[in-house]
């Protein structure tokens, strides 16, 4: 089994798409008001957005936990607040195998940049 795409509803689905395929590198496939976002490479992760399609819910009940190389996370959270993410919190000492930061997208859609450190 894998993953085929993570789908997201926004305001504007275009302007959404700008800003992951960005961050991911992934390339943009408008169709009509939805966008769909093709891997970047064979461990890369498709994504979907569409328009909202009702109001939008009080919890977020899942979102992408992305994961970057030990020592990157900090730029690389960096790179995506340059793009339009905003911090949420960050999660550096609760666990001894991962350290996280949580953002959200221009659109309000949480997500993780997570790193692991080395094993020994």
């Amino acid at each position: 089994m894998t993953l085929g795409a993570y789908n997201v509803e926004a305001e504007n689905p275009q302007s959404l798409a700008k800003f992951w395929s960005e961050l991911t590198g992934g390339t943009p496939h408008p169709g009509g008001e939805s966008v769909y976002i093709a891997p970047s490479g064979e461990r890369g992760f498709a994504l979907f957005i569409q328009p909202f399609n009702g109001p939008r819910p009080d919890r977020q009940s899942s979102h992408l936990d992305l994961t970057v190389p030990w020592g990157q996370r900090e730029s690389d959270v960096a790179r995506a607040v340059s793009l339009g993410a905003v911090i949420q919190w960050h999660v550096l000492d609760e666990y001894p195998h991962v350290q996280w930061t949580t953002l959200a997208d221009p659109g309000g859609n949480l997500f993780c940049l997570a790193e692991h450190p080395p094993q020994d």
